[in-house]
C-alpha cells in the first residue's frame, strides 16, 4: 500500500495544480499604477476621452463606484450589466472629481489585463478588489464596484458595528 502513497499525492497535487491554472485563466485583472504615472495617464485619458468608450457603475454620477476606459481602437471589449456609458467630457470630469473625493480610501488608477497580461483597458476607483471574468478571447466582463458611499469615513460599512 505504502508503494502506492507517493504516486497518488503526486497525482492528487498535478490535478489541483492544473486546476488552479485552468482557473487563472478564466480571469482579468487590474494592476494598479504607481501614484505619479497614474495621475498623468488619468489626465491624458480625461483629455483624450473620445479614443475610449467610457463606462461608470455606481448608483448616480454623484455616487459613482468607478470609471473603465476601453480602447476603442484595439480589438478588445470591456462589458459589464451596472455600467453605464458616458457620453461626454463634462460627465466624465465630474464622475473623476467624484471618485478622486474619496480620499479615505486612495482612489488608484489601474491597468485592466487579461489572463495573459494582454491590456484591455483602464479603470479608476476608489474601494475594493475588482474581478473581470473571460468572456471569450478579445471580451473581459466587469463586475459592478463597491460604491464608497455606504461607507462611513472610518472605512466601516454604513450600520456595521465596530
Amino acid at each position: 500500500m505504502r508503494n502506492y502513497a507517493y504516486p497518488a499525492l503526486v497525482a492528487v497535487v498535478l490535478v489541483l495544480f492544473l486546476s488552479g491554472c485552468v482557473w487563472l485563466k478564466s480571469y482579468g485583472q487590474a494592476r494598479v499604477l504607481p501614484r505619479e504615472d497614474g495621475k498623468a495617464t488619468l489626465q491624458q485619458l480625461e483629455l483624450n476621452w473620445q479614443d475610449y468608450s467610457i463606462y461608470y457603475t455606481g448608483l448616480s454620477i454623484g455616487a459613482a463606484a468607478g470609471i473603465m476606459f476601453d480602447l476603442k481602437s484595439d480589438g478588445k471589449s470591456l462589458v459589464g450589466d451596472r455600467w453605464i456609458k458616458v457620453e461626454d467630457q463634462e460627465t466624465l470630469s465630474r464622475l473623476i472629481s467624484v471618485v478622486r473625493s474619496y480620499t479615505q480610501f486612495h482612489p488608484r488608477l489601474s491597468r485592466i489585463l487579461g489572463p495573459d497580461n494582454q491590456f484591455y483597458g483602464y479603470l479608476f476607483h476608489a474601494l475594493g478588489q475588482p474581478v473581470f471574468k473571460v468572456v471569450d478571447e478579445d471580451t473581459l466582463y466587469a463586475y459592478e464596484l463597491k460604491s464608497p458611499v455606504y461607507f462611513g469615513n472610518d472605512g466601516a460599512a454604513n450600520g456595521d458595528s465596530k
